[in-house]
């Protein structure tokens, strides 16, 4: 009898450190961190399919997308601190539900538009400088076993793919790569978006495969992105694998690792 009694409490001290060590980690998910997989090449080469990162959650405050399945029981932004033009945001899709990674381009009441490939801020073009070429293998990536678009396609299953690489600057100063494939593609040249007060605009860094702020929502881009669904900030790359299992080593990109956001 003695045994069976302290079988039983062996399995609820089980049962109870389980559920203690699930509560810590949805704690830390919510209020912390939130570990982020790159299943798309929209944010090429800043970000590649198979990087494995950590969304700062406290960048911005907390809305009730901060929670799992979006539980948090309140409306708005708790503790907001207003994200900066430039930043890596991911954020819930304002219509279908799932998380996108995208950089921040137009702040509330900013004038956005493409022309020719290039991005008008407020009616300023935003410089580019050409940086050369980005080159990846023309091969299925990642889970999904995407294949990439290329500026020199058509080619061969296992030939270099590249695209046009330049360096972009923002109003600020900041900087980063973006790449291109054409320059009179659908998002290459649009209409003037006026970004509302309380949303903002994001445009993926691999310009011509994104679905992002360009294209309405009705045929699956972004649109605008409200407040309250902005989730946290990319800053970091810890793990990054370039096979279709993270558990294939040979494929892992040591050279990413511990790899700041930029």
């Amino acid at each position: 009898m003695a045994s069976k009694a302290k079988e039983d409490g062996g399995i609820v001290e089980t049962i109870k450190t389980v559920v203690y060590a699930l509560l810590i980690a949805g704690v830390f998910r919510t209020l912390f961190f939130q570990p982020f997989w790159i299943p798309s090449g929209s944010m090429k080469d800043t970000l590649l399919i198979g990087d494995f990162l950590f969304v700062n959650k406290m960048a911005y405050g907390y809305s009730r997308y901060s929670c799992p399945f979006a539980a948090c029981p309140f409306s708005g932004r708790l503790f907001f601190s207003e994200p900066e033009r430039g930043d890596v945001v991911v954020f819930r899709h304002p219509v279908n539900g799932s998380d996108f990674i995208k950089r921040l381009i137009g702040m509330p009441g900013d004038t956005v538009q493409m022309r020719g490939g290039m991005v008008y801020l407020n009616g300023a073009e935003v410089p580019q400088e050409d940086v050369g070429v980005f080159s990846e293998l023309y091969e299925q990536q990642g889970p999904m076993g995407q294949l990439p678009r290329c500026e020199n396609g058509p080619v061969g299953q296992g030939d270099t793919c590249t695209k046009s690489k330049s360096r972009e600057t923002l109003p600020g100063g900041r900087t980063h790569d973006v790449l291109n494939i054409d320059t009179n593609g659908a998002g290459d040249n649009t209409d003037v978006f006026t970004v509302p007060a309380g949303h903002y605009f994001f445009m993926g860094d691999n310009r011509d495969n994104s679905q992002d702020s360009r294209f309405v929502q009705a045929v699956g881009g972004v649109g605008f992105v409200p407040a309250d669904h902005l989730i946290g900030r990319a800053d970091r790359i810890m793990f990054s694998s370039a096979g279709r299992s993270m558990l294939y080593f040979w494929t892992w990109r040591s050279d990413r690792f511990f790899k700041a956001v930029e």
